[in-house]
C-alpha cells in the first residue's frame, strides 16, 4: 500500500474489529448480571460489613470534649436493646478514647432477614490529659456484633467482647 492514498491497511481494520467484538462482550456480560441474585448478594454482603466496621469504631469511641455529640452518634448507629442501654448509659470519661477497626469479617449473613454477626479486632487508643500522643496505643479488643437492616440501614443491635484464645 502507498502512502497519501489514504487507505487504511487491512490490520488496523482487523484490531478495530477485534476491539469492538470484545466491547460489546464486555458490555453483553455486565449487562446481563446486572440484575444478578448473586451480586445483589454480594453487595448487600459488602454494605454490611463496611458499614459494621464503622459502627464499631463510632461505639468504642468518645471525647469529653463531644460528650453529647459522640452519645448521639451512638444512638445513630445502633437499634433494639443496645440502643436503649446506650441511651441510659451515663458513665463518662475526662480521657478520649479512640478506636480503629483493624480488621474485621462476616461470620453470619442472612440477606433475606436482613441479619448479619461481625467479628472485629478493635485497637483502643487513649490519650493523656492535654498530650497530643497516644498514652496507650497497645490496647486491642476483639469484638462481636449482631447487625440489622432497617429502613435507615444497617445498625448494631448487640455487641459483646470476645475473650482472647487462652485467656
Amino acid at each position: 500500500m502507498r502512502r497519501g492514498t489514504g487507505a487504511i491497511p487491512y490490520g488496523w481494520w482487523a484490531a478495530v474489529l477485534v476491539a469492538a467484538l470484545l466491547c460489546g462482550g464486555a458490555g453483553w456480560s455486565y449487562a446481563r448480571t446486572a440484575g444478578d441474585e448473586a451480586r445483589a448478594y454480594a453487595e448487600a454482603r459488602d454494605t454490611a460489613l463496611a458499614t459494621g466496621r464503622r459502627h464499631l469504631a463510632v461505639l468504642n469511641s468518645l471525647d469529653p470534649a463531644r460528650a453529647r455529640a459522640d452519645r448521639g452518634a451512638w444512638l445513630e448507629v445502633s437499634a433494639g436493646e443496645l440502643r436503649e442501654e446506650l441511651r441510659k448509659d451515663r458513665s463518662s470519661t475526662d480521657v478520649p478514647v479512640r478506636a480503629t477497626v483493624t480488621d474485621a469479617a462476616l461470620t453470619a449473613f442472612d440477606h433475606r432477614a436482613g441479619t448479619a454477626r461481625l467479628i472485629a479486632t478493635v485497637r483502643v487508643e487513649t490519650t493523656a490529659s492535654g498530650g497530643a500522643r497516644p498514652a496507650s496505643s497497645g490496647d486491642r479488643n476483639r469484638l462481636e456484633a449482631e447487625l440489622l437492616r432497617t429502613s435507615d440501614g444497617w445498625k448494631v443491635t448487640a455487641l459483646t467482647t470476645v475473650p482472647a484464645a487462652g485467656a
